[in-house]
């Protein structure tokens, strides 16, 4: 494996990035449905850290640059209002790091509900296996599973016309947090995601399956730090992902 400062050295990123990022994307997912953005649509992303990306919480504004964070989601916001300011799209970030899906439900009347988004994007699971992992929680996958089964049937009850979007927990393997003991275990929280979206009629976005692509372009440590959170580029990475999967 390239070692990372290696790889920085002795080659051009820029280059590197618009040559390879659609293709990067289009080998993950080059069949994925996808919806459409309508007027005054509201968008909410939900999820722990790697949603959080370090927002401001105290405020409650959306198309906000402190309110949407540094990762994935400000990105997605930034290309979604340049791309369609037309629409008068309006974007919140709600995701809290450290959570897993049961403290998703602690919030959700507040941090979702009320909302009332047009379109919901959920990325969750990471947490529920690595905290299980590390011995702070003892969820299963099955416990996974059916709360977030339960989150969406309440979301549904209170929103029916809401569209959801499901982002694959994902991890790369062999980057700090992220060892052989993970493994095959954490690969069934993914599966599960999966399963929910298809029984949910979500848009799934396939992260795994992006960051293991990215992968043949750079190494592992180009992409996340340690594992779990993406680094600047790996956001970028999620962002394209998210939206090729929610605009074709």
């Amino acid at each position: 494996m390239i070692k990372r400062r290696d790889f920085l050295r002795n080659t051009s990123i820029a280059s590197l990035m618009a040559f390879s990022l659609p293709q990067i994307v289009e080998a993950a997912m080059p069949k994925a449905p996808s919806l459409k953005l309508s007027k005054d649509d509201i968008i909410l992303f939900q999820g722990d850290s790697i949603t959080d990306a370090g927002r401001k919480k105290e405020d409650n504004l959306f198309n906000n640059p402190a309110s949407l964070g540094t990762g994935y989601v400000v990105q997605a916001a930034a290309e979604m209002l340049l791309s369609q300011a037309d629409k008068d799209l309006k974007i919140y970030n709600k995701g809290i790091s450290g959570n897993k899906v049961f403290q998703l439900a602690n919030r959700w009347e507040k941090d979702c509900l009320d909302i009332k988004p047009d379109i919901l994007s959920i990325l969750i699971g990471v947490n529920d296996y690595w905290h299980k992992h590390d011995g702070k929680y003892d969820g299963t996958v099955e416990v996974y599973r059916n709360d977030l089964k339960a989150l969406l049937q309440r979301t549904l009850q209170v929103l029916p016309n809401v569209k959801l979007v499901i982002g694959e927990p994902f991890a790369v393997k062999g980057i700090k947090a992220v060892d052989d003991t993970w493994y095959p275990e954490f690969d069934t929280y993914r599966v599960a995601a999966k399963e929910i979206a298809k029984e949910f009629n979500a848009v799934f976005v396939p992260y795994q399956k992006v960051f293991d692509e990215a992968q043949k372009v750079a190494p592992g440590a180009y992409w996340t730090g340690d594992g779990v959170h993406p680094t600047l580029a790996g956001a970028k990475l999620m962002a394209s992902a998210w939206l090729k999967a929610v605009k074709g």
